[in-house]
This record gives C-alpha cells, sequence and structure tokens, in this order.
C-alpha cells in the first residue's frame, strides 16, 4: 500500500506537468475559484456555529463547573486537549460534507477533466457526448452519496472514540486517514466508469489499490495548507492526478 500511496502522490507532479504542456488551465481556474470561494463562505460558517456549539454542550453538561470545583490541573489540561480533538474532528466531519456536495456539483467537469486526460494520453480526439456525460454524471452522484453515507458512519464512530482520554488523541489522525481514502475513491471512479466497470467492481478493485486512493487525497488536503493559490488548483488537479496513477493499471480493469 505504501507504494502506491507514492505513485499516487507523485501523480500531483505529473498533473502539474501535464496540464502545463497541454494547456488546460481553462479546466483549474474557473472551477477552482468557485471552489473556492464556495470553501471561504463554508470555513466563516463553521468557524461561527462550532463556538456555540461547543459552548452549549459544555453548559448543558457542566463540565466547566466541574472541573472547577476539582480544581485539578490535569483534567484540565485533558479537557483542554479533548476540546481540540473534538473540533478537529468536527472540522473534518464538516469538511467531508461540504467536499462531497463539490463532488456531485462538479461531477460533470471533473468526469469530463478525467476523460479528456486520458483522451491526450492516448492521442484520442474528445467529442462531447451530452447523453455520455449525464451517464457519468449519475454516477458521479451515486459514488459521492454512497462514500458520503459511509465515511459518516466511520467519522460518527472515530467522533465517540475521541472522548477516551488519550487513545482518542490518535482519532484525528485516522479520521484524516479515512477522509483521504474516500474523496480519493471518488476521483479514481472517473476512470472506472469510463472502462464501464460498475460500482461494485470499482469498489472492489479501488479497495484492492486504497494506497492510490489515500495518496490522491492527502495531497488534496495538503494544498489547502497553501491559502488560495492551493485551494484553486486542488480539485482539478486531483482528478488529473488520480487518472495518470490509474492508468498505468488500465489493463488490470479489464
Amino acid at each position: 500500500m505504501l507504494k502506491e500511496m507514492i505513485i499516487g502522490i507523485q501523480a500531483y507532479f505529473q498533473a502539474h506537468r501535464f496540464i502545463r504542456e497541454h494547456k488546460l488551465w481553462k479546466w483549474i481556474l474557473i472551477p477552482g475559484i468557485l471552489y473556492t470561494i464556495l470553501f471561504i463562505f463554508g470555513i466563516y460558517f463553521f468557524s461561527n456555529t462550532s463556538g456555540h456549539f461547543f459552548n452549549w454542550m459544555i453548559k448543558q453538561t457542566g463540565l466547566s463547573d466541574w472541573l472547577n470545583r476539582l480544581d485539578s490541573s490535569f483534567l484540565g489540561f485533558l479537557f483542554i486537549m479533548g476540546h481540540l480533538l473534538l473540533w478537529l474532528i468536527l472540522m473534518l466531519f464538516y469538511f467531508s460534507l461540504f467536499k462531497f456536495i463539490v463532488l456531485i456539483i462538479g461531477s460533470p467537469l471533473f468526469a469530463y477533466l478525467s476523460e479528456k486526460t486520458e483522451a491526450i494520453i492516448e492521442g484520442n480526439d474528445l467529442p462531447f457526448s451530452f447523453t455520455l456525460l449525464l451517464k457519468d454524471m449519475k454516477r458521479g452522484v451515486f459514488i459521492a452519496g454512497r462514500n458520503c453515507l459511509w465515511q459518516t458512519v466511520y467519522s460518527l464512530s472515530i467522533l465517540l472514540l475521541c472522548l477516551v482520554p488519550i487513545i482518542g488523541w490518535l482519532t484525528p489522525i485516522l479520521a484524516l486517514l479515512v477522509e483521504c481514502y474516500y474523496y480519493g475513491f471518488s476521483m479514481l471512479d472517473y476512470s472506472m466508469e469510463r472502462h464501464r466497470r460498475t460500482p461494485a467492481e470499482s469498489i472492489f478493485f479501488i479497495g484492492n489499490h486504497k494506497g492510490l486512493a489515500i495518496g490522491n487525497g492527502m495531497i488534496f488536503y495538503m494544498m489547502h495548507l497553501v491559502p488560495f493559490l492551493g485551494w484553486v488548483l486542488a480539485p482539478a488537479y486531483s482528478v488529473v492526478a488520480a487518472t495518470l496513477s490509474m492508468y498505468p493499471l488500465k489493463t488490470s480493469t479489464k
């Protein structure tokens, strides 16, 4: 799996050269700018609502008064760490929902960009087909909805685990790996759809190549550490990178 993660990560560097060489910037910048605007508004909304949620939860449970009565610095430290971990988990959970909304809305563009990337690799023309695009969009919505459901189940389980002292400190890493896997899954599935694989076959194949999905999703998230530029480039770069990483395995999917 580690080898496939490295392949998934290296594919982003290949994607940058590929996009620059074939002048695909119009497919990168326009959706990227729209994504960035939605991302900024989403973060602003989350930061406001999460603060109110934590204050309400502390007030309802009486944790703050209880800790003040005990006057224990160690328990206070555990409370602060738990507060931080819970915020991180909720942040990932919010970003997960936001991400799947973007995947559903942007599925026609992502499907077309993935198909265009492979057409350039093979030296073929890419005639526009509204029927095929509609079919790819329906497939993208189905996969995004399915992944959102399963990821929500795992995220809620991780959210409960984060309440366990010390052990719960590892939950953000686990939650991030789950996030990376399911985002990369959606990106890789565009190639599986193009090879006319059923959703069940796609789930089986990508499940056996988890490293590619995790590597793709990992760099997607890391690009968000670069304000604005990373946010603009991340969505479309992940599509091209996923297509490039899957192409050498094309014969395996037949």
